[in-house]
């Protein structure tokens, strides 16, 4: 940076303004002035980050703020929507009586969709996917604020690189030369955590040193192992879980190759510029939320996540519990650049 005694700085100052004029001056300084003012990192330009919690600020203007009378939720499109519009109806029942608004279960077909239905305003509440999260953070002003755990408070799932008995690969190292299925390019678990791992730990590459297709979802990849159509896939082990809970698959239908260090799982949050108070109802509806009813039968929202020993929603910041994430992703070399 250059350095100049007060004296310097004042005379170049005045020759700059007599030499430009004051208007020509100040709309040379207006850029830095706005970007002093609306610091904004990763986030896409349309967003400001002035605490540096890494999220979207809500917009300082009311004109600005979406006040909808029917709140719009989706959930991550991991497996079948069906399934997740029942599990969520007690849950989303509770919201409409917290906030006082309608509540819409959105059943969204991949992540890409999920984002861009936030990022165009269309999608209100959401729960994103592990992977998806810094996605729809930066380019979707997703605000994530909870996140499901145990009794205990714990959180979290395992990647897991699995194959089928019998598939003739007994180890990572013997998927060379075959195909691994991923689930889509934003998922941790199903594309960018095996991708970096893979590199990092046993220098295999996709398409370099193993085939590789996307099935989509999770469940797909799942399904696809266990009826012998992929080789090996790379899953987040809560989905498997569940679905064997549920019958849908049997545990001695895998081989699990991999297990990976523990993730955060899905986030749960709203878009950035959803009315402050109303914001504030839907996060309310979120901790007041009673996993069982007032007759002691267990909500539809218990009855489905306690097949992964999920109970509660406890509070989170994606500045501190999606950092591994980040550092995934700058492994992998992703940019979060969006419009």
């Amino acid at each position: 940076m250059l350095k100049r005694n007060a004296h310097s700085a004042t005379s170049w100052l005045a020759r700059s303004m007599a030499g430009v004029g004051l208007f020509a001056l100040m709309g040379a300084l207006a850029p830095a002035m706005a970007a002093t003012d609306c610091p904004r990192g990763d986030l896409a330009e349309r967003f400001c980050d002035r605490n540096g919690d890494l999220i979207a600020d809500a917009p300082t203007d009311p004109s600005q703020w979406l006040d909808p009378s029917t709140l719009i939720f989706a959930y991550t499109p991991v497996e079948d929507p069906a399934v997740y519009r029942e599990a969520w109806s007690d849950f989303l029942v509770h919201m409409e009586k917290v906030t006082g608004r309608k509540v819409q279960f959105f059943p969204v077909q991949s992540n890409a969709a999920e984002i861009e239905a936030m990022r165009s305003g269309r999608l209100h509440i959401a729960g994103f996917n592990t992977g998806s999260n810094p996605l729809a953070v930066n380019c979707a002003g997703f605000n994530p604020f909870t996140i499901m755990a145990s009794l205990d408070g714990n959180f979290g799932y395992e990647m897991e690189i699995i194959t089928y008995p019998g598939s003739g690969i007994d180890k990572v190292e013997d998927i060379k030369g075959r195909t691994l299925a991923f689930t889509s390019p934003t998922s941790n678990s199903g594309f960018k955590a095996p991708s970096a791992l893979l590199k990092a730990e046993f220098n295999m590459i996709p398409d370099r040193d193993f085939k590789t297709t996307f099935s989509g979802k999770h469940d797909n990849s799942i399904l696809g192992v266990a009826n012998k159509d992929y080789d090996a896939a790379s899953i987040a082990n809560s989905v498997k879980t569940r679905m064997i809970k549920r019958g849908v698959v049997k545990e001695s239908d895998f081989k699990v190759l991999y297990r990976s260090q523990t993730f955060p799982t899905t986030g749960f949050g709203t878009v950035y510029n959803l009315k402050p108070d109303l914001a504030a109802k839907v996060k309310e509806a979120f901790f007041s939320f009673a996993w069982d009813k007032p007759d002691g039968t267990p909500t539809s929202l218990k009855v489905e996540f306690s097949k992964s020993k999920e109970g509660q929603f406890i509070p989170i910041t994606y500045k501190k519990e999606w950092a591994v994430i980040r550092t995934i992703d700058a492994a992998n070399n992703v940019s979060y650049a969006c419009k």
